[in-house]
């Protein structure tokens, strides 16, 4: 029997080639149909694609390539992320990752609908190995079944396609950009976003492009709002006086004027609304949409890498805020403009003085008439190490605080405090105690009542500082 089985084979030919033949045949016919796979998909953006008929159609790719070799047990699906992102910054990406080490993770080989929807540039390279390493294989379309690690032409197909991946992203950026600018410069277009401090959104017309149009969108524009356009305008009018951003935002913090986002709170619901900032000021006061013209680009995104010593975590977007040299601006006015263009300048150019000779500084009824009784020295002068004055000291009272309707009017709009006495100078370091027990209280003096400032003030916002709500 072992002699016939032995001389048989030679008749066919070679023994070990058919031997080996025959063992890839039955482990072919053991697994056919006993795979189990984990699909993983990506849908970009939740506004503009539908992530119910996008996960269909990638699932649907899916099973067909794999029909006839195994099932889809498990389905990891990413929403809202960009292909830019590496698999470990990516939600649904990662936990698949995260099984990767799990010998009872439930699945042999992962499937992928389409090459863009999981990777992008170089990512395919730095995933392979890790899939190779744990023994899990990878399925695609554009190879048509199981991707070779070891193959030339698989990784040829694989680098290109990363190469296209990058290469549409670009081609969309740069498309977007110049279209952007293009209706910016041509046009003045709005183009989005939440409208600047004093401005609201109008109605501006049907959308210009018609199938847009068709579907009943409808384009806008900006006005002024009757309620922030004259904060705006008077807190330039005090920039063009030469105040300083500090003082400007003192002031309407004391008047009680809502901040941007107290203001409009349905558009900033990221903020507390809580009071005005430095940065809030200082952004208005630069902003130069507020000349009427439109102007993009003011911001561009930088993609900074998120480790440099782990380039594998990818690029984080970065703002950063362009030149006014890279600024795209409208040819013709867009919307009513709050300031001037040559005022605007004249505001970005103002350089406001420190110390008491600035046009804001306060004069006390007293100054100069009180001297200390030891130092025999004049109050009102300052002393070698005497602090410069401070906003607190030379604020410019702002316009009353208009009572919005529906909200309660706070306790510091109605009671103000103002300061009674100045500060002591150092070179009187050794005064009496007696002295400054006994100094006369300064009564409480009510600038806007005097008349002081009261030109400055926009006829909206202009009157009594008692006064709940403007004429």
């Amino acid at each position: 029997m072992i002699m016939a089985s032995a001389a048989r084979p030679a008749k066919g030919g070679d023994v070990l080639a058919e031997w080996a033949q025959s063992l890839t045949s039955q482990t072919a016919g053991r697994s056919r149909g006993r795979l189990r796979f984990a699909f993983y998909g990506r849908v970009s953006t939740e506004d503009w694609q539908d992530p119910v008929t996008s996960r269909a159609r990638q699932l649907q790719q899916a099973v067909m390539l794999v029909a006839g070799h195994g099932v889809i047990v498990a389905e990891f699906f990413d929403i809202g992320e960009s292909r830019t992102l590496p698999w470990a910054r990516r939600p649904q990406a990662a936990a698949l990752v995260a099984q990767l080490a799990d010998p009872d993770r439930g699945w042999d080989a992962i499937v992928i609908g389409e090459y863009e929807r999981a990777f992008y540039a170089s990512q395919y390279s730095s995933m392979a190995p890790l899939f190779e390493h744990y023994g899990v294989g990878l399925w695609m379309p554009e190879v048509g079944g199981r991707v070779d690690w070891h193959a030339e032409d698989h990784e040829q197909t694989m680098l290109a396609l990363g190469l296209s991946s990058k290469r549409e992203i670009t081609r969309t950026r740069i498309r977007v950009r110049t279209a952007m600018a293009a209706q910016t410069r041509e046009d003045g277009r709005y183009l989005g976003g939440r409208p600047p401090y004093g401005y609201r959104l109008a109605d501006a017309g049907p959308h210009p492009n018609k199938a847009h149009a068709a579907w009943g969108r409808r384009a806008h524009r900006l006005e002024p709002d009757p309620v922030t356009a004259p904060v705006v305008r008077w807190m330039f009018a005090q920039r063009l006086a030469g105040h300083s951003a500090a003082r400007i935002t003192r002031a309407l913090n004391d008047a009680g004027i809502p901040c941007p986002s107290a203001a409009d709170p349905r558009r900033n619901p990221h903020r507390t609304g809580a009071r005005w900032t430095l940065r809030t000021v200082s952004a208005i006061l630069t902003n130069p949409r507020y000349t009427g013209r439109q102007v993009w680009n003011r911001q561009r995104t930088d993609f900074d890498l998120v480790d440099p010593a782990n380039t594998g975590l990818g690029h984080r977007q970065v703002q950063r805020w362009n030149l006014p040299e890279g600024w795209v601006i409208s040819k013709q006015p867009a919307h009513p403009a709050l300031i001037s263009e040559a005022g605007f300048v004249t505001a970005e150019d103002t350089a406001t003085p420190r110390g008491p000779g600035g046009p804001a500084a306060r004069r006390y009824l007293l100054a100069g008439l009180l001297a200390c009784g030891r130092a025999g020295a004049s109050w009102s002068q300052p002393g070698p190490m005497a602090s410069p004055p401070t906003g607190a000291v030379t604020a410019t009272p702002a316009p009353p605080a208009p009572i919005w309707p529906g909200r309660r009017t706070p306790t510091s709009v109605k009671i103000r405090s103002s300061r009674t006495w100045p500060p002591s100078p150092s070179s009187c370091a050794g005064r009496d105690r007696a002295v400054r027990r006994a100094r006369p209280r300064q009564p409480q003096h009510d600038a806007s009542s005097s008349g002081k400032h009261s030109d400055s003030l926009p006829p909206l916002l202009a009157g009594p500082r008692t006064a709940a709500a403007a004429p």
